[in-house]
């Protein structure tokens, strides 16, 4: 048997455009030989499609897309992820769907049974969940259809298990698994997934054939990834990571593959790119705009930007003030020189002059304070978003996720933008990422990586003014944000001090409605200031 795998990248609602991506893969997969096509979940719809499915001619929609890719089907089936009506009550409108077709109609459907409801998941919103599963015969074979988060619930595999029920295990022996995914990116996902696959082939004693989503849909990126095991777990297929592709696969007697390494960082650095591109471009927008300070945040930000969407759609902007040292007016200027992107300087000294002289009625004899630094913060924002309403350029925010997590930021100013992003990624972690764009040659200047990080809205002002070094102060995020210990569990378990922890905790917890303001971020880590993270507003519980 030939698989293929037609690893797609799919935009959300684009019902159109998404059945003429899988009509042309199929076309091409039949071309090359295949004997089954695979698609990823909801391909027809883009995942995930949230509350357009609270608009029924959405779901007609999909439906009809479905009817027309069916009829475009020969003896080659193709499975592919739709949404289906649930004609009984009581219980959701929907389900999350999987069709087999073949010779012009659609000979089975399956019904995803787990719908996972937690961190960036909702679809208990939306779907009914399966009662059961059961294999579907086809050329003497037996073939099991799951959907997603079907396949992560493998008792031999996980310690704690979300659900009760095993929907692989119900479908008995089989001749081939078959997986319709859209599994989000996050560090270390890859490996996670790729071990969890393994274990369920081996389990099951079946070649599995796992089908992933690729490209970015508003904040959550897929990676690709596509992956075919055999029945002893070996590996003997994987798709590209971050891009399209179509992978054919010989399940009879194909020799095991090696894995393809992990480097972190090369991940990351690739995430960002396809996410900030697809999220551009899905918008509608061409070109982006950014605030370039000299830093290693905005010169990161910059070189995601080109890699993206190619220097001549990307503008840097310089705006001094009387506090910015010439180091960083330079450096912002090699930069752009070192990228080829336009570049214009556009000082805020007058302007915030100006604006102090405005509030001067009211604002007469007392000191100056964060009052003073946040008006410049949001001159910068107003000149941006000028220029954003100008010239049609999206607007992206350079702020790193340790600056937002703990408030260091300016609402209205700096946090002014479309997208955030690199709003998931620590501090620390933006030094990697610079040298890896670095490792081929000096694209961003040294001196951006190694001077002391500087919001520069007061003489000398440093980070470290107002925090603690990042190397401490991303040790405490993670621990508190992404894996939810308490204050006292961080401080037993790291030593750092008690009065550093409880201050960083007590500025998280503070700055929870800033966040609520900010422009999406691309999600990267296991929890991101996003759609994953609900945290009351108006709440009144101290951390302990």
């Amino acid at each position: 048997m030939k698989l293929a795998l037609a690893q797609l990248n799919t935009t959300v609602g684009d019902l159109t455009g998404n059945g003429a991506k899988i009509r042309d893969a199929y076309r091409r997969a039949v071309a090359a030989g295949a004997d089954l096509v695979l698609t990823p979940e909801l391909a027809t719809t883009g995942y995930p499609p949230r509350d357009l499915l609270a608009k029924r001619r959405f779901v007609d929609d999909n439906l009809r897309v479905l009817a027309e890719l069916a009829a475009g089907v020969g003896p080659v089936p193709l499975v592919v992820g739709y949404v289906e009506v649930n004609p009984q009550r009581p219980g959701k409108d929907y389900f999350n769907a999987a069709a087999f077709l073949q010779n012009g109609g659609v000979v089975e459907r399956r019904f995803k049974s787990l719908l996972p409801t937690y961190d960036v998941f909702d679809e208990d919103r939306y779907f009914q969940p399966a009662t059961g599963n059961a294999a579907l015969a086809w050329n003497g074979h037996r073939l099991g259809v799951t959907i997603c988060e079907d396949i992560w619930n493998a008792p031999d595999y996980w310690p704690v298990r979300l659900y009760q029920r095993d929907p692989v295990t119900e479908l008995g022996n089989l001749h081939l698994l078959l997986n319709l995914s859209a599994s989000p990116f996050h560090l270390g996902k890859e490996r996670t997934r790729y071990e969890m696959l393994q274990a369920v082939a081996r389990q099951h004693r079946v070649p599995l054939a796992y089908c992933n989503l690729v490209g970015g849909n508003d904040e959550l990126i897929f990676d690709g990834n596509s992956i075919v095991f055999d029945a002893a777990g070996n590996l003997i297929a994987q798709g590209a990571a971050f891009q399209e592709d179509l992978l054919l696969v010989k399940l009879d007697g194909a020799a095991p593959a090696v894995p393809r390494p992990v480097d972190h960082i090369a991940s990351l650095h690739d995430a960002l790119v396809l996410g900030l591109r697809d999220y551009v471009q899905k918008c509608g927008f061409k070109s982006v705009v950014l605030g370039l300070s000299g830093g290693i945040d905005s010169a990161v930000t910059a070189c995601l930007a080109v890699s993206a969407l190619g220097a001549g759609n990307v503008m840097g902007v310089s705006m001094p003030s009387q506090f910015s040292s010439k180091g960083s007016v330079e450096d912002a200027r090699q930069l752009a020189h070192n990228l080829g992107i336009r570049w214009a300087i556009l000082p805020i000294q007058e302007g915030f002059e100006a604006l102090k002289q405005t509030m001067q009625p009211v604002f007469s004899g007392l000191p100056e304070d964060t009052a003073e630094e946040n008006m410049q913060a949001r001159l910068r924002g107003n000149i941006l978003m000028s220029l954003s309403n100008k010239f049609g350029h999206m607007l992206l925010t350079t702020g790193n996720k340790s600056e937002l997590a703990v408030g260091y930021c300016t609402l209205y100013g700096d946090m002014c933008g479309g997208l955030a992003v690199i709003a998931d990624v620590p501090k620390t972690t933006i030094y990697d990422l610079a040298r890896y764009i670095n490792r081929a040659g000096e694209i961003i200047p040294v001196a951006s990586i190694t001077k002391p990080p500087s919001a520069e809205l007061r003489p000398n002002q440093t980070d470290q003014d107002s925090l603690p070094p990042y190397e401490v102060l991303d040790v405490i995020l993670k621990k508190y944000i992404e894996e939810t210990k308490s204050a006292a569990e961080i401080i037993a378990e790291t030593g750092i001090a008690e009065k550093t922890v409880r201050e960083i905790v007590r500025k998280i917890d503070l700055n929870e409605y800033k966040r609520k303001q900010a422009p999406p971020c691309l999600r990267v880590t296991t929890k991101a200031f996003g759609i994953g993270r609900r945290v009351p507003l108006a709440q009144r519980y101290v951390e302990r």
